[in-house]
């Protein structure tokens, strides 16, 4: 039995999303969890000719909803509005993800975790600190999905030369997820020679291209359906590592760099940085090895060096949002 739970799963996201999962031959459950409607999103999903069964959990039901999870997906919080940046967002969905992850420590503590919750250079680190609280963190288990700048990097570069194959084409983004902190690692595309501008060009939208979105949707939400994509892309993956034992099978995303320890000890030991994404080889635990850095040109080391700070604060402000909590 595989249970998979998504929270917030009748919300713009968790929607689309859950309906890919649907579709997935290694969860034989699918739980959605919401605090509003997710009882009639399963039923609907329930109709659909695969294995899985679906149910739906209210408000009230956090703990049914999790209990024996094999791994848990949150696209949970609000989505962000035009004028709003992801340190407004924070605000909002920090006590959102806490809440969750008091959860999931009390009823899938050895679960596999997948942070979509925006800002997710503050949300995974909250969600590290509630399991640490409980003696129930390993970091190989707990991932944020920077997956859709990925997914971004592949179609914009396509636009830009269509000689390459946009779905077979995966782009190495490292660094964080929002705003300065992505850093797509464009020149180890095989035999690309980017112009100064059009490198200027893709990156900036590679690390905007949320606002696009936003912006499009003119205060009608944000991202939901590329988001659902690259997380149904990534759940996927963790899955055929984790169920099926697929090797090889290998993501960018935003991990703690303890995961491993002895591979990230030197970059660790450089930035002082405890958070970062990276491209990751999965395994039956989780992360099995995180790649070491690709070669960076010297565009992609500005970048990466503009990234470090911002992404200190993004962390300091996730964990201190538990360790520095008032003690009840």
């Amino acid at each position: 039995m595989v249970k998979v739970v998504v929270c917030g799963a009748a919300g713009g996201i968790g929607q689309p999303l859950s309906l890919l999962l649907k579709q997935s031959e290694h969860i034989t459950h699918l739980a959605l969890y919401d605090v509003v409607n997710a009882p009639g999103v399963a039923a609907d999903l329930s109709h659909i000719n695969t294995r899985s069964t679906v149910t739906g959990y209210g408000k009230e039901a956090i703990d049914e909803a999790l209990v024996g999870a094999h791994t848990v997906v949150i696209p949970a919080g609000v989505p962000r509005k035009p004028g709003m940046t992801r340190d407004d967002l924070f605000k909002i969905n920090a006590g959102i993800i806490r809440d969750l992850s008091e959860g999931i420590a009390r009823n899938c503590p050895t679960a596999f975790v997948l942070v979509i919750s925006n800002p997710v250079n503050s949300t995974v680190p909250i969600v590290a600190e509630v399991l640490k609280k409980h003696g129930a963190f390993d970091p190989r288990r707990v991932f944020g999905i920077s997956t859709l700048d990925v997914v971004r990097s592949s179609r914009f570069v396509y636009e830009l030369d269509n000689s390459i194959n946009p779905k077979n084409t995966r782009v190495t983004v490292i660094g964080g997820h929002s705003g300065i902190t992505i850093v797509p690692v464009l020149s180890q595309i095989p035999g690309q020679k980017f112009t100064k501008d059009q490198l200027d060009l893709l990156t900036h939208r590679i690390q905007y291209g949320g606002d696009e979105v936003v912006k499009a949707k003119d205060g009608a939400g944000s991202a939901t359906l590329s988001m659902a994509f690259a997380g149904a892309r990534f759940t996927q993956a963790i899955l055929g590592a984790t169920v099926a034992g697929k090797t090889g099978l290998v993501e960018s995303t935003y991990v703690n760099l303890h995961a491993d320890e002895e591979g990230t000890a030197a970059f660790r030991a450089k930035t002082q940085l405890e958070y970062f994404a990276q491209d990751v080889e999965f395994g039956r635990e989780g992360v099995s090895k995180i790649r070491p850095l690709p070669e960076l040109s010297a565009y992609e080391q500005t970048l990466l060096e503009a990234a470090v700070p911002e992404l200190k604060v993004n962390i300091t402000k996730g964990t201190s949002f538990i360790t520095d909590a008032p003690k009840i």
